[in-house]
């Protein structure tokens, strides 16, 4: 007889635990968000409300009220949530990949890489080539006797405007 019986399968205890750090995480990451991105957020009033309370709270009742927003977690559509504060991140994510194509272009000029250059006045027609040819030979000149890179910023300066201007 003690066969035929099913016993209920115990959850993973390690897991459980992963479960709740992340929990908690997420609800540390929505105590650092300003009210504005909180209110755009899919999340309970009840939970919104609690977030706030704990953006006014320091040490021992912090800490209290971050355990207790990990537990109201456990109510709410986790997976929504994150999907909602990428989505938040996501036009920062562009700035700095557009501020480090920006860079890669200007070391790759000033290392002498005409393929880049070619490819930067099919890109931009509206180029100042003279201009730019000017600031490449100053920021090699500088590098050279180790000044300051003041072409290469006003290089850098040129190359962000001109991938601004075209992205608008």
């Amino acid at each position: 007889m003690l066969r035929d019986q099913e016993y209920a399968e115990r959850p993973n205890k390690t897991r459980l635990k992963v479960v709740a750090q992340h929990q908690h995480n997420l609800g540390k990451q929505l105590t650092e968000l300003n009210a504005n991105i909180l209110a755009t957020l899919p999340i309970s009033d009840y939970l919104r409300t609690s977030v706030l309370a704990a953006k006014k709270m320091q040490k021992g009742a912090l800490k209290r009220q971050l355990k207790y927003i990990a537990a109201l977690m456990s109510e709410e559509d986790v997976p929504a949530i994150e999907a909602a504060l990428q989505q938040q991140n996501l036009p920062d994510q562009q700035a700095v990949a557009a501020f480090h194509q920006v860079e890669q272009w200007r070391d790759q000029l000033i290392a002498g890489d005409k393929q880049v250059f070619n490819q930067l006045l099919q890109q931009f027609p509206q180029i100042d080539r003279q201009y730019i040819n000017q600031l490449i030979r100053n920021a090699v000149r500088e590098q050279k006797h180790n000044k300051a890179p003041k072409s290469a910023r006003a290089l850098f300066r040129y190359l962000k405007e001109l991938a601004q201007n075209n992205s608008v």
